[in-house]
């Protein structure tokens, strides 16, 4: 299984970054000073890279090599544009699939979503850049190798691409707590994507406004909410069901 590769040296990063590797974060250590240092700096913020800065042992930690300040975590996917990735989608199909996913953190529900969008056809997943589980060799394991299989878009933010979604004719609809209305009531049988919230906050009220409806889970029990994962499925086969009875 392809690992998370780690590049480290100040220059080395800047190179990986100016050849558009696909970088999941930087860490970069505390109180570093210098010109170099600074240009790596401006580069990341430029490109809208994840950047940690962390203490001087963190990173000793991380590997034995000289760091000079700075290491950085490249995926072992590539991900695509977000234009290049809707476009193709809907020049091919009639009822496009697309998943959302806002600030999901634990690369394992990461994993496990992926490979329940593989299973129901969703054509493409959407992430922020930053505040993202990376793809990891445990992401990857998770999914059972389809993170290798599901075109995957990073974004600046998840709120440009709902708006980009929308006015490429796709419905956006939200899985929240926060609406009356059952998942059984939405009509999935048209071209949608579906946004799914973070473990502890869910979805962000800014990106609830966006959207065009929202719809919650039925629950009878006393625990209030399901994994994030499961939720995802739930959503997902509803979508798979509607769409088989058209």
């Amino acid at each position: 299984m392809q690992k998370t590769e780690k590049i480290y040296g100040i220059r080395a990063v800047i190179e990986a970054i100016n050849s558009d590797k696909a970088i999941d974060k930087v860490y970069l250590q505390k109180g570093s000073r210098g010109d170099l240092y600074k240009e790596l700096e401006i580069l990341t913020r430029k490109k809208g890279i994840n950047t940690v800065y962390v203490p001087v042992e963190k990173l000793n930690r991380s590997t034995k090599g000289n760091h000079q300040g700075v290491i950085a975590h490249i995926s072992p996917i590539s991900f695509f544009e977000l234009e290049e990735l809707v476009e193709r989608v809907i020049a091919t199909k009639e009822q496009p699939l697309f998943l959302l996913l806002d600030q999901i953190s634990d690369v394992r529900n990461f994993g496990a979503i992926i490979r329940t969008a593989e299973c129901t056809g969703v054509d493409g997943i959407i992430i922020p850049k930053k505040g993202a589980a990376p793809v990891t060799s445990d992401t990857i394991k998770t999914s059972a190798g389809a993170a290798f299989k599901v075109p995957i878009a990073r974004v600046n933010h998840i709120k440009d691409a709902i708006f980009y979604l929308q006015a490429s004719g796709i419905k956006v609809v939200a899985a929240t707590e926060k609406t009356e209305k059952s998942i059984y009531e939405v009509s999935f049988k048209k071209p949608c994507s579906l946004v799914m919230g973070s473990e502890g906050l869910g979805i962000s009220p800014s990106t609830l406004k966006a959207v065009d409806e929202k719809a919650k889970l039925p629950m009878m029990g006393e625990i209030g909410s399901l994994n994030v994962s499961v939720a995802c499925g739930v959503f997902l086969y509803e979508v798979l069901r509607q769409r088989s009875l058209s």
